[in-house]
């Protein structure tokens, strides 16, 4: 009777520990902020992935206008620009810290030789480049071996392709085939390649987009087949398709704003989740999050619907490691919004919000 009565409560705590769900980890949030109110630079949160909880808040590193971070894939290295037409003559710039778990240690800072730095982003061999709205242009740094920045960067720069539009650099992303460029003065993604040590026009050059659409961020889905642009001065998102060519053929255009908004509204930010079954897109006036369905096989959009985000003006926002979380950034309101994410549906549920001054950027470690 008593090896019975063992057996069945070894079985009962071997169903117990089976139904216990898994304990995630602590992860750390990284904010870039704009520090012309009360934000001194960048901060840091601990992020809670079992309750989506932030907490233990600190000022990570000084900085001006760090608006766009980029941390490095080895985690070692955060960089960060500095969103001004003073940094020095030339324009912004932007700054390498030595990254060690919370802690951000200063390594140096470079002009970019454009003024107002807006993104920044990782090649993960060994550059850097950094767009510069005001500027027009893009700088493209090398990496020192120990993260810090080498100096002379190459420039790109827009101004002279154009006689008529203004250069806006966006964001300079760099492919597998070499970088893209958006420039919502434009209109335009542009498309370089690289050859030797110098990033040139590619074949394709120029994805056109309507006059006055203004292109802003973008994402890609399927390894690079499709890519999804966001624009901020019309509210719509392009889906591109690589053809057998490997140029980009525009195959959509959905609206992001409802049928009945009634008022001035301009996207932000864009991301896929993780599994690449919805796509997701901020609204600064309408101020909400855009929830579309991503067809498994031809990659096209389909509304789910909007989630407002309990606060003005959402620039970036990001999705957690675990996918199961989604935070926005509102800049008016100064506040972080955490939401619950739907894995199954895409929707999103309110969960909880912390105040925090003029946030831009969210980056997890």
């Amino acid at each position: 009777m008593k090896k019975i009565i063992l057996a069945g409560l070894v079985a009962v705590l071997a169903i117990a520990c089976a139904e216990k769900p898994q304990e995630k980890p602590m992860y750390t949030l990284f904010v870039g902020t704009y520090t012309d109110g009360d934000s001194e630079g960048i901060y840091t949160y601990s992020f809670d992935a079992n309750t989506g909880e932030l907490s233990n808040q600190k000022l990570a590193a000084k900085l001006t206008n760090p608006s766009y971070l980029a941390i490095s894939e080895d985690k070692k290295n955060l960089y960060a620009v500095q969103e001004t037409a003073d940094f020095d003559s030339l324009g912004g710039g932007v700054t390498s810290f030595r990254l060690d778990k919370e802690s951000l240690e200063l390594q140096n800072s470079r002009g970019t030789q454009g003024a107002h730095s807006c993104h920044v982003s990782l090649s993960g061999n060994g550059q850097l480049a950094v767009a510069n709205y005001t500027g027009g242009n893009v700088s493209i740094f090398a990496i020192n071996e120990d993260g810090s920045l080498a100096e002379n960067p190459q420039v790109i720069d827009h101004k002279p392709l154009d006689s008529v539009k203004t250069s806006h650099a966006h964001m300079a992303q760099f492919t597998p085939e070499g970088l893209m460029v958006t420039d919502l003065g434009l209109d335009a993604v542009k498309r370089y390649q690289k050859e030797e040590e110098k990033f040139t026009p590619a074949e394709q050059f120029s994805l056109p987009f309507k006059d006055g659409a203004g292109p802003r961020h973008f994402t890609f889905g399927k390894g690079g087949q499709l890519l999804y642009v966001i624009n901020e001065l019309n509210s719509t998102i392009s889906v591109f398709e690589k053809d057998a060519q490997g140029d980009y053929q525009e195959v959509q255009i959905v609206p992001t704003l409802a049928a009945d908004f009634d008022g001035e509204s301009f996207c932000a930010d864009i991301h896929l989740s993780p599994d690449g079954k919805f796509l997701y897109g901020s609204n600064r006036g309408e101020n909400t999050i855009v929830i579309f369905a991503v067809d498994t096989v031809n990659g096209q959009l389909e509304l789910v619907g909007r989630e407002s985000v309990r606060g003005d003006w959402p620039r970036n926002f990001s999705m957690d490691p675990t996918g199961e979380f989604l935070l926005v950034a509102n800049k008016k309101t100064s506040n972080i919004v955490v939401f619950k994410r739907d894995k199954e549906q895409g929707t999103l549920t309110f969960l909880n919000e912390v105040k925090h001054p003029n946030p831009v950027c969210l980056v997890f470690e």
